[in-house]
């Protein structure tokens, strides 16, 4: 610190109020951050519940649940524990990676997991297709409204999104190369292990993407400059909870 920003101001001066739209004043308003923090838990309960409902259906699972069903067929676990318990093994593969987890990241493990566990308990089985297929639909957009509402609060990447981007800072290739390597991997390890893989799971791959784009741009919480943050394309950045 120079000897200028020890002196007192003069009389005729004023010190100057750090405004809360600038870098020095730099903190959202509350009614702001709250409005993220109502998005991100939101989201990542509504998350666990759309996950709860595809298992329901019976009819195909995204790729890290087919995992997760597989792992849970074995280990005797529920669902939403052993999400939980990969989750924070995938977490620690960020330290090598030098990612930097959020509050999102760190609430994402738990929250996903235990709101599916929740969701399973309410829901019915179900058994016929007259039902089991408005579940799959009904997953599906769930998952996208979650997915919009968790990613635009701009708390953090899920783990499962961290170590794709991470893999893609330290190797070079492209995120969409690496989204794609790891969650084949996952599929056919998920799948090997009693996973379910189905007409859900390729109904997921093609929808969720441009849902999650709608419900993005719905949910965008301007910026501190008024303007509203929203992943514009299938840029790099645009990931999905995970």
């Amino acid at each position: 610190m120079s000897a200028a920003q020890h002196e007192p101001p003069h009389e005729h001066q004023h010190a100057p109020r750090p405004n809360p739209r600038t870098p020095e004043g730099h903190r959202p308003p509350p009614r702001r951050l709250g409005r993220r923090l109502a998005q991100l838990y939101t989201g990542l309960a509504l998350y666990g519940a759309s996950s709860a409902l595809l298992v329901e259906a019976g009819l195909g699972l995204e790729p890290w649940n087919v995992l997760h069903q597989g792992l849970a067929e074995l280990t005797g676990l529920t669902i939403g524990v052993v999400s939980i318990a990969v989750g924070a093994l995938v977490l620690l593969l960020w330290i090598p990676l030098r990612q930097r987890p959020g509050l999102g990241t760190v609430s994402n493990v738990f929250v996903v997991g235990i709101a599916m566990d929740a969701t399973l308990a309410l829901v019915p089985e179900a058994h016929t297709l007259a039902v089991r297929i408005p579940l799959l639909v009904a997953g599906i957009v769930l998952n996208g409204v979650a997915t919009g509402l968790y990613i635009a609060a701009r708390f953090g990447p899920g783990p499962r999104d961290g170590l794709m981007t991470g893999l893609h800072r330290r190797t070079g290739r492209s995120v969409r190369l690496m989204r794609t390597a790891v969650e084949i991997a996952v599929l056919a390890t998920g799948f090997a292990l009693g996973g379910t893989v189905g007409v859900g799971t390729a109904l997921y791959a093609l929808s969720i993407g441009p849902l999650a784009q709608v419900f993005l741009r719905l949910f965008a919480v301007p910026s501190e400059s008024g303007s509203t943050v929203v992943a514009a394309g299938p840029s790099k950045r645009a990931i999905l909870p995970g």
